[in-house]
């Protein structure tokens, strides 16, 4: 890092002393290092030009049980500080904000509290009320029982009713370890770190939260909250002076000393191999081929970005794709179904891992299955890898490593989270950002045939700190731990004083006040309607003519790298092949095609391009109820270098796949069978939402058999046929060919988004790949999907400790007139009564309200909760609060807000040009999204009054719930059609 005593001075502020700075040219940022000369803090500000403003503060918490403490800690911290003593600033601060970005995160040994906005107010008020909410928290008591966990009688105030737990952090986490693979990753680290931090389960295993106290967290806090323990992190075009200024006025000037900073120890190592079994829960009859077997080692510090890079490129060269030696044979076994989720490299944790194993596999193949992965690994330390293939990863690596991000989290917060690590766990973060000379060192070591088979052999074959873990489905094991804390519950119940009732009773009931308390919203401070961008930003395209399609082209600063998309009309298909589709888009990119075998292609892939996907997109036509836009969607990315190569893998990939591989068809096929189980309890109310309004228009329909429910039923059945007949391989072979013949012919256009070095080469290389491949076939009929509009009632049971709750009701599309005001009732809805009563009151992780435009409906929901049919009768009482004193043109405006952020969130520069493309194909002109904004900003109390009247008040409902079996009775009787998933 250089050093410049004249910068020094220049940018300097009294209370922090500068520590250096570097220029990352590839990034185009400068990274300045200071540290706060009274506590040690430490901030690292990524000055770059760029309006969207991020800011970061991370703290080492080091919890060493599984009471969930810090996550817990997490929660309670947001619940009302010293200067802002209300009930739910972060909720509130969420409304009163054109925030496009706002959370905090509880890792396994650092908490942060980021958040990201274009409006330099904004920032402003953000920062004031983060601050304060990190070091002066009020951590109330009834807070905490609230977000972490509480007795409570099940009618309240009757203690003889049965004893219950409570609390939001407590109902997140029985959601959460409702998944296999958060199970099978606790399990694992519980192993791999028998006395580090990582050993326990820093959210909080649901069996242990109930013995965290109030004081243990408020002594965490004390220790672990402190600034010593703290590393800010900011991005953007404020200068470093400004931020530090507000950092001192706003907290730091408080502290007058240091505590010792809290670090992570490092493990000893075991001198031989461990092997361990665990069992997770699972309610399905049949437990065959769902045994996960896992084998990992544990590496190196993540200080050093070299050996972070090794780490990466030797994963990627040992399992990124279906030619990598590993993959290839995890996936080719016939004692599993799949590699497990969990094969890779882990950086995040001070001492990194490696990870390989399987899915869908039984617990008696696990010698088996090391014995394999073990023999694999010293056949690749005998006889080396193919050097194209390792060159192949370093491409990947120095392509992920240029690509300018920001459509998941915004670009700051990804480069401050890739580099978090390293300022929190005594490294470089500025050396894990300016990868360019690891990269180069890199390049250089891999000249060397003995490359890998020398990491391979020093990290993995001659390491002894190895964990082979079997973890099998049990399907008691859920009753069993609902038994247990029933007993468990029963017991404290018995042994209760009538002053302990009375206490229990008595926190109930000011848990319950205090969550009905009005707030008084001005305390905090807020942009307003007057603060809101006038325009929406528009984007110009170029519009060419290449080989007999319409090609339209964006310019934008994309750091080298070119983006290439086929868009094709989708024809008619039969039912069958409707049911294939999403089959066929993931086959599509994973199969041979007439000039290479499957291998190739994935080595062939790897080698020019950052990856080939194909999705299907079925959308609303604005002004057709019953009509929709359908596309199937071929995409690529490049280095501006490999366009010519892209352009051409694109072409061979559609034209000349080839789905006569039958085994690679049925590998596949178990992949995303063994996949599908991990995402439901993860998206639960997204799935459920989508269950609801599976009848309300075309493109809902098809997202719910395709992707929702009943497509996760449809995989499942297929994938059993496809074991116990060739004859259903034959068929499933032909249906997918048959896909891609009526999509070849069909009409097609082309997107490119490059930037001003691309633009040119990446139009006329298209050109040359695909020139006399677009011949379309007129008489191809298009294709036709309807809705019958009939409204469901249903329950989907699956393995699950907590609820998804959704009810939808009919709307409009989105060019009707009240889409606009609807959107601004869903925001207003959800924060102005769901939250309290759904989250607070009911001790759900979330719920809402919120317009869907695609399904023209109006959807309540619940995430993670307890409670079932209360909820349902809240979602009701929803319109009720809307027509009482207590809803407001304030709360009204405070939505418009919240919808407006949402609307203005802005992506990476590539997004934002896919995301015009696409407005435009499907009808949304500016002018359309302009009165949109208009009908959102507009919006009063009397026009949502109006529409929830026109709308809420049908009994035209729909209701779905993702739940468990233990509910089957209660769902039946209530007029639930039970499925099961």
């Amino acid at each position: 890092m250089t050093q410049n005593k004249t910068q020094s001075v220049q940018i300097n502020h009294p209370a922090f002393e500068f520590k250096g700075e570097q220029e990352i040219e590839s990034l185009n940022l400068t990274i300045q290092h200071f540290e706060h000369r009274v506590t040690g803090a430490a901030h690292y500000h990524l000055a770059a030009d760029d309006p969207q403003n991020v800011f970061l503060v991370g703290l080492r918490t080091v919890p060493m049980d599984s009471t969930g403490v810090a996550h817990i800690l997490e929660h309670t911290t947001l619940c009302g500080s010293e200067k802002y003593p209300v009930r739910d600033p972060f909720f509130m601060m969420i409304r009163r904000s054109l925030n496009t970005f706002m959370n905090a995160f509880t890792s396994s040994d650092w908490t942060a509290y980021p958040f990201a906005t274009e409006n330099r107010k904004d920032f402003q008020n953000l920062l004031q009320v983060y601050m304060d909410a990190v070091f002066f928290p009020n951590l109330d008591a009834l807070d905490f029982a609230q977000e972490g966990h509480r007795f409570e009688f099940e009618e309240m105030t009757n203690p003889d009713s049965p004893l219950t737990y409570k609390g939001v952090v407590f109902n997140e986490m029985k959601g959460a370890m409702s998944s296999p693979v958060s199970t099978l990753w606790q399990a694992f680290s519980a192993e791999l770190y028998p006395t580090s931090t990582y050993h326990y389960n820093s959210g909080g295993e649901p069996e242990d939260i109930p013995n965290l106290t109030h004081q243990q967290l408020l002594d965490f806090h004390k220790l672990h909250y402190h600034p010593s323990n703290s590393v800010f992190m900011t991005y953007g075009d404020i200068s470093a002076f400004e931020h530090q200024t507000q950092f001192e006025n706003l907290a730091l000037e408080r502290f007058k000393d240091t505590v010792p900073q809290v670090h992570v120890g490092l493990e000893p190592r075991y001198s031989e191999p461990k092997v361990v079994e665990s069992s997770y829960a699972l309610d399905e009859e049949d437990v065959s081929k769902k045994t996960h077997i896992v084998l990992g080692w544990l590496l190196g510090q993540n200080q050093d970005p070299l050996q972070v890079l090794r780490g990466h490129l030797l994963a990627a060269v040992l399992l990124d794709n279906s030619a990598s030696p590993l993959r290839k044979v995890l996936e080719e076994t016939n004692l599993a179904n799949a590699p497990s989720p969990l094969c890779g490299f882990e950086e995040s944790n001070k001492e990194m891992a490696f990870v390989v194993g399987v899915q869908g596999s039984e617990p008696e193949h696990a010698q088996a299955i090391e014995e394999m992965i073990l023999a694999e690994l010293q056949r690749i330390v005998d006889e080396g890898v193919e050097q194209s293939q390792v060159e192949a990863m370093l491409h990947q690596l120095e392509l992920s490593q240029r690509e300018v991000g920001g459509d998941s989290y915004p670009y700051g917060l990804q480069l401050i989270l890739h580099s978090l690590a390293g300022a929190l766990h005594e490294g470089d973060p500025i050396a894990l950002l300016d990868t360019d000379s690891a990269l180069k060192q890199l390049e250089n070591e891999v000249k060397s045939p003995d490359f890998i088979p020398g990491l391979v052999k020093t990290l993995l074959l001659d390491n002894t700190h190895r964990v082979r873990l079997t973890m099998k489905p049990d399907t008691e094991l859920s009753a069993k731990k609902e038994q247990a804390e029933k007993t468990k519950l029963a017991a404290i119940q018995a042994k209760l004083t009538d002053a302990e009732k009375q206490a229990i009773i008595d926190q109930a009931l000011a848990l319950e006040e205090r969550q009905s308390q009005e707030d008084d919203p001005s305390i905090l401070p807020e942009v307003t309607k007057e603060d809101i961008p006038a325009d929406i930003k528009q984007y110009p395209a170029q519009i060419s003519r290449i080989a007999d399609m319409s090609v339209k082209s964006y310019q934008c600063g994309t750091n080298g790298l070119t983006y290439e998309q086929l868009i094709i009309d989708l024809p008619e298909l039969n039912e069958q092949e409707q049911a294939l589709m999403p089959l066929f888009n993931s086959c599509l990119t994973e199969v041979g095609t007439s000039q290479r075998d499957y291998i190739q292609m994935q080595s062939h892939q790897a080698e020019v391009s950052g990856g080939i996907s194909a999705r299907s997109s079925i959308h609303s036509k604005l002004g057709e109820p019953n009509g929709c836009h359908s596309h199937f969607i071929l995409s690529s990315k490049a280095l501006n270098c490999n366009q010519l190569p892209m352009a051409e893998l694109l072409n061979e990939t559609l034209n000349e796949a080839r789905f006569n591989e039958a085994n690679r068809l049925k590998d596949l096929v178990s992949q995303i069978r063994s996949s599908i189980d991990h995402g439901v309890t993860g998206n639960g109310h997204g799935q459920a939402m989508m269950a609801a309004v599976q009848n309300f228009t075309p493109a809902a329909k098809w997202k719910f058999e395709r992707s929702g429910f009943k497509g996760i039923q449809y995989i499942k059945t297929l994938h059993k046929e496809l074991q116990d007949s060739d004859d259903a391989m034959q068929s499933f072979s032909d249906g997918l060919s048959s896909i891609q013949t009526k999509i070849k012919q069909s009409s097609k256009q082309g997107l490119v988004v490059s930037d001003e070095t691309g633009i040119d080469s990446a139009l006329s290389t298209m050109q040359s790949a695909w020139r006399g491949s677009t011949e379309t076939s007129t008489s191809i009929p298009g294709f036709e999907f309807t809705a019958n509009q009939q409204p469901i009632n249903q329950a989907w049971i699956t393995s699950t400790q907590v609820n998804f709750c959704a009810l939808a009701y009919p709307a409009v599309m989105s060019d009707h007139e009240d889409a606009a005001k609807l959107s601004v009732l869903g925001a207003c809805l959800r924060n102005g009564f769901l939250h309290s009563v759904i989250r607070e009151k009911g001790g759900a992780y979330g719920g809402g309200a919120s317009y869907n435009a695609e399904a023209s409906a109006f959807v309540f929901y619940s995430y993670r909760d307890p409670r079932l049919l209360e909820t349902y009768a809240d979602f009701k009482r929803a319109k009720e609060w809307l027509m009482s004193s207590e809803a407001t043109q304030a709360k009204v405006d405070e939505a418009i807000l919240n919808v407006i952020s949402s609307m203005d969130k802005p992506g990476s520069p590539a997004g934002e040009m896919k995301k015009a493309f696409y407005q435009e194909l499907y009808g949304r002109t500016h002018d359309i999204r302009m009165a949109y904004r208009e009908g959102v900003i507009s919006t009063t109390l009397n026009e949502l009054r109006e529409v929830a009247e026109r709308y809420l008040s049908s009994e035209n409902t729909s209701s779905a719930v993702l739940t468990h079996s233990g509910m089957k009775d209660i769902v039946a009787d209530n007029g639930f059609e039970i499925h099961t998933l």
